[in-house]
């Protein structure tokens, strides 16, 4: 919006700073997403997302009210922390509550859910740009023909354009999130964390809340049995594992012991790979600079351009829903295969049409088009393929035991080079133009590529077909030690009811030693 540029005119006009204006966001949600872990171990998953909330609604609020760049900034980078510790639990807590039938399903379904989120925000942005007209001196042609300066295009009564426009998309963060904070309160707690801190009878009592169920309900038993599984499950590999460390130390040794492990390591590459690919494609790059890309291909104006991105948000979400149907059926390597040469020939089209014309697709008109309807098309390839399977194969290739601290990396991967690319993006675009998309589809070539010959098809793998395929014989051990955690836990249960003349209210709590 044009009365953002006159507030913010260096952010709006120079290419460096509009980066790390994106990117500063970026680069704290990375450090919340991995200073997280601890916060919801201690905390609970339902209270560190209600922290969270409190967070990005200060880092919102700043930058609605902000009037300068430095206020602007700082609320940038409090939202960042906050979206980076809910992108890390959100997906725990769903998985932790979530029926197994259904949680694969759910993964996707987040997916559509943030495509949803983004086109909502596309089309704030482009109604709101009208409150107060959409020029700041409307009776004044822009001095170099094209395009709104900051520093030349404001008249001497200042802008016209309402500061609302930019105001009321900002502010309008605060309502999802108050949403999703008051809501949590009423949210139950997560049974799996509850068992972790020892909470027995209040881990039964919210498992049988979450399933609409009574406590002593046969799939109440059984399931409780697999969470209280689990959890022994970990504490006694802990406990082999890392002594009594606790806290970052305990953090630390876990991860350590990931990368020492050839098996493991190379899930961890596979899975933070596909991220890092994800990424450098130009997803994000394409979502967060639209408008300017539009600009480039040669739409007039602010108002279209925005138009152009509103649309192209309607095509990414309706997009995903390919790979909600497709995913389980035609398997995750077909669709990325696909994905990867789509946006490839999607981008290199767009790089030759911006070529050929020197930039300059003003006066053809014909061009600019062909070059958005690639652009388009680009966002169906992606959106099908690796923007939602980069999500799903990450929580499939991790066994039990490093599952959590696997995707915590592969998480924190997908921040760390979503920041770079909007840092480097705005300035890719400035200065070599059409060698942007060429870049771009440099790194779908690569996509395509590492899929055929590094990724395997995870659909309708079991654990042990996993175990495998990554020549690791962990997967088969966990599941070995599973059983056995879970016949004495049954054993124990049944033993305690079958006692006489004892009045049980609530589970009795277990000590369990198992060799």
């Amino acid at each position: 919006m044009e009365n953002f540029a006159y507030h913010f005119p260096r952010i709006y006009a120079d290419a460096g700073v509009k980066g790390w204006f994106v990117s500063t966001f970026l680069l704290t949600a990375w450090g919340g997403s991995l200073l997280n872990g601890q916060i919801t171990d201690r905390l609970g998953r339902k209270n560190s997302m209600i922290v969270a909330v409190v967070i990005f609604l200060i880092g919102s609020s700043c930058q609605t009210i902000a009037l300068s760049a430095t206020v602007m900034f700082i609320g940038r980078a409090i939202a960042g922390l906050s979206v980076g510790m809910l992108t890390m639990v959100v997906p725990l807590y769903m998985a932790e509550i979530s029926p197994p039938e259904i949680r694969g399903g759910l993964v996707v379904l987040q997916q559509l859910s943030i495509t949803i989120g983004i086109l909502i925000a596309f089309w704030i942005d482009y109604f709101s740009n009208y409150i107060g007209g959409t020029r700041c001196s409307p009776d004044i042609p822009y001095e170099n023909g094209v395009s709104f300066s900051p520093y030349t295009d404001v008249g001497p009564d200042g802008c016209r354009q309402s500061a609302a426009s930019w105001r009321l998309p900002l502010g309008v963060q605060l309502i999802p999130a108050a949403i999703l904070g008051v809501g949590m309160i009423f949210m139950p707690y997560s049974p799996r964390w509850l068992l972790m801190r020892g909470r027995e009878e209040d881990a039964l009592f919210s498992l049988s809340r979450i399933r609409q169920k009574p406590i002593d309900h046969p799939d109440i038993k059984s399931e409780y049995i697999n969470i209280k599984s689990e959890v022994v499950f970990e504490q006694l590999q802990h406990a082999e594992k890392f002594g009594t460390a606790k806290g970052w130390k305990l953090e630390l040794l876990q991860y350590e012991d990931i990368l020492s492990s050839k098996p493991s390591l190379k899930r961890v590459f596979i899975g933070s790979a596909i991220m890092f690919l994800g990424q450098f494609m130009g997803c994000n790059a394409l979502i967060y600079y639209a408008p300017t890309i539009f600009g480039q291909l040669g739409l007039d104006g602010n108002t279209t351009s925005l138009l152009a991105t509103g649309v192209y948000g309607i095509i990414n979400c309706l997009s995903t829903f390919i790979a909600l149907f497709l995913i389980d059926k035609v398997g995750r390597r077909v669709l990325l295969m696909c994905g990867a040469i789509g946006t490839c020939l999607s981008l290199l089209f767009v790089a030759a049409i911006i070529g050929t014309n020197n930039g300059d697709l003003s006066q053809n008109f014909a061009a600019a088009w062909m070059g958005i309807a690639f652009i388009y098309i680009y966002d169906v390839n992606f959106a099908y393929s690796w923007a939602a399977v980069c999500w799903v194969l990450p929580s499939e290739i991790f066994p039990l035991a490093i599952r959590s601290k696997g995707i915590s990396i592969t998480t924190s991967s997908t921040w760390m080079n979503n920041f770079i690319i909007g840092l480097a993006s705005p300035k890719m675009l400035e200065t070599i133009t059409y060698g942007t998309y060429i870049f771009f589809a440099a790194f779908c070539l690569i996509a395509f590529l590492f899929t055929v010959l590094v990724i395997p098809e995870t659909r309708m793998k079991t654990l042990e077909d996993m175990d495998e395929v990554f020549g690791d014989s962990t997967a088969m051990e966990d599941k070995r030690r599973l059983q056995q955690i879970s016949h004495a836990i049954e054993n124990e249960l049944a033993a305690a009811a079958a006692e006489v003349d004892v009045a049980v209210d609530g589970p009795v709590a277990l000590e369990l030693h198992v060799v």
